[in-house]
């Protein structure tokens, strides 16, 4: 899976497009405005009878309030055509010209260039991650699904907050579909909930699973009451960083260094090996193989630990083991020998 690319994000906020700031909105349209004045300006005394090129220019004179001169003799149509566009034209430069400097003051304009880019390499992205809540859970979870390969997308409503974010970033409310939809949500490979509060993280969960059937959603309970309202709104997985926690302290006092072990093959992205799992596909190279033919390849093969078939885990599993579509493989080997399993499982 192709990392995520090496362009920082800090300090840039992209808002969807019902969350573009009120201000962006009406600068566009106060250029679209003051764009008509002068194109309808010249127009207009085109039609009165002077030249193209002057035209422009006593348009240009009288909407800046300039006036050096009237290009021509004005009769009394060309002066009534002449307030009525200074009326009109003035009033529209000075609008956009105010704007426009309350833009700059406030930062905005300078922004929007790096907002509009990273939308981009947003739009971009496929099969990515999408990680709603830039708190310590959130932010925990994006490095390391970065450090393993994945390309992230990080959701929060806190601008603050995602001054912070290295990542691509949406600025917004995770609960909205549009939010999610800027986050590139249909053709998203994972969604990771993890909100302040559990009942936002589960309308998120919901919403995802709405707009995205095939997405894998892991959710973040903050209670034990809240995980099967988790399932039932469609998570696939759920975290309860309490009791994680809790397991943890009792595996380092029981078997210290085989969580340290787990923790370098999990984690450690510049160790030899890595433990994975992968799911055999229909009509790949494994489907139909035994446990021994996957050991047995040349250049040598991943360790196979355990196999997950009919929704139960086989450790060690026998030689003659038939592996079938559907299963998945627990393994641990070098970057090279898994991505050879990957690729004979048919994994894209």
């Amino acid at each position: 899976m192709p990392r995520t690319p090496r362009r920082s994000y800090e300090n840039v906020a992209v808002r969807p497009l019902s969350y573009h700031s009120r201000n962006n909105r009406r600068l566009v349209v106060a250029l679209l405005a003051l764009t008509a004045v002068l194109v309808v300006g010249t127009v207009g005394y085109v039609l009165l009878g002077i030249d193209p090129l002057d035209a422009a220019y006593q348009t240009v004179t009288t909407v800046t309030t300039i006036g050096f001169r009237e290009v021509v003799v004005f009769d009394a149509a060309d002066k009534v055509y002449t307030m009525v566009l200074a009326l009109v034209g003035v009033g529209t430069v000075l609008y956009t010209l105010t704007l426009t400097l309350e833009l700059v003051l406030e930062g905005q304009l300078g922004n929007l260039w790096g907002r509009r880019r990273m939308q981009r390499d947003i739009d971009a992205l496929e099969g990515h991650a999408i990680v709603c809540g830039w708190g310590r859970v959130g932010r925990s979870a994006a490095e390391q699904l970065v450090h393993g390969g994945a390309q992230v997308v990080v959701i929060d409503k806190d601008e603050e907050r995602l001054t912070t974010c290295p990542y691509p970033h949406v600025l917004g409310d995770a609960t909205d579909d549009d939010v999610l939809r800027a986050a590139g949500i249909r053709v998203a490979r994972t969604l990771v909930a993890s909100l302040d509060n559990d009942a936002g993280s589960v309308y998120v969960v919901l919403t995802a699973r709405t707009l995205n059937p095939e997405l894998f959603v892991i959710a973040r309970s903050r209670t034990d009451d809240a995980e099967p309202k988790f399932v039932r709104a469609g998570a696939d997985r759920v975290v309860n960083p309490q009791r994680i926690g809790g397991n943890r302290i009792a595996a380092f006092a029981e078997s210290p260094y085989v969580v340290d072990f787990l923790d370098v093959v999990m984690h450690e992205g510049g160790n030899e090996f890595r433990m994975v799992d992968v799911e055999v596909h229909d009509g790949s190279a494994l489907s139909g193989s035994t446990v021994a033919d996957t050991r047995a390849r040349e250049g040598g093969a991943a360790v196979l630990l355990a196999l997950r078939t009919q929704g139960r885990f086989v450790t060690n599993p026998a030689p003659a083991t038939v592996i079938g579509p559907g299963d998945v493989l627990i393994a641990v080997g070098t970057e090279g020998q898994i991505d050879d399993l990957r690729g004979q499982a048919g994994e894209r």
